[in-house]
């Protein structure tokens, strides 16, 4: 079963093995950084000589019925698939919220991308998606 996911939740593909973080298989490529947050995991990053980019824009997932690990699961593999799209490798979660309407149970899950890469300027979408390629044909 998946860790749970929280407000303050990151998801990385390929750097926690990388830089020696402590992660949790998540989906697929996707892994829970264990024990840091968005900021702490900032400070490690940049420390190693690296850049962590917050990108602002962010990403929303609505779904009916009650908060519960499926529909969580559901609803952050629905954000991992716009993020993974735009060839970002990271992603926190910053905002799990649950509302009613006539009665009726939602939630609204929101994120944001992330983006670790040596550069202290933003690569482009081509750019990322080249580096993407090759860190999966080092990992075979």
């Amino acid at each position: 079963m998946p860790p749970e996911v929280q407000v303050g939740t990151v998801l990385m593909s390929e750097w926690p093995q990388l830089l020696g973080l402590e992660s949790e298989p998540y989906s697929g490529q996707w892994s829970v950084v264990k024990a840091l947050d968005g900021f702490a995991l900032d400070r490690k990053i940049r420390a190693a000589g690296w850049n962590f980019f917050f990108i602002a824009a962010e990403v929303k997932v609505m779904f009916f019925g009650a908060l519960g690990a499926k529909k969580m699961q559901h609803a952050l593999h629905r954000i991992l698939g716009k993020v993974s799209e735009q060839h970002f490798n990271g992603l926190e979660v910053t905002g799990i919220v649950a509302k009613r309407f006539l009665g009726l149970p939602y939630a609204i899950v929101s994120a944001h991308s992330r983006h670790v890469q040596q550069s202290c300027y933003l690569d482009g979408a081509e750019a990322r998606r080249s580096s993407e390629r090759d860190a999966a044909g080092a990992r075979g």
